[in-house]
Formats: structure tokens, sequence, C-alpha cells
């Protein structure tokens, strides 16, 4: 199923940390497209694959997230 998933990513310092992260989102299986902004130090991701997923990628890549909940979306109970 595909979704749309913004993450906080407080590591990022430099066009490079958008690089590696945006690099390391692209290649996992699933993630349709992803966008990293140095500015706000999120990203969000377009895939078929789930927030566990994301994340495990982005903190092997060195950086920790956690994903940002929009108020109106409403959280699993």
């Amino acid at each position: 199923m595909k979704q749309t998933i913004k993450l906080a990513i407080p590591g990022i310092k430099c066009n490079g940390c958008v690089t590696a992260i945006q690099k390391t989102l692209g290649d996992e299986s699933g993630v349709i497209k992803c966008e990293v902004d140095l500015e706000t130090k999120t990203a969000t991701v377009e895939s078929n694959v789930s927030l566990a997923v994301l994340v495990d990628a982005i903190k092997a890549a060195g950086f920790d997230a956690t994903e940002l909940v929009s108020e109106d979306r409403e959280l699993p109970a």
C-alpha cells in the first residue's frame, strides 16, 4: 500500500547529509520518491514499505529518524 511518511532527521547538517539520506532511501526497495530538506531537517517519503524499514535504513546511514505526524492524520489506536 502506497503511503507518504514525513520523518524528522535532526542530524542533517549539510548537503552531503541530504545526498547520503536520499541515496539510502532511494536504494531501498519499495521507495517510490523521497525528498530531504536541509532547512527543516526532514524527509518526505512516498513508499510501499513500513516506517520501521525507512527508519532502519536511515539509521544504517548514521542518522536518527522519527515520524512526524500531521495533526490532520489520525494516530493508530
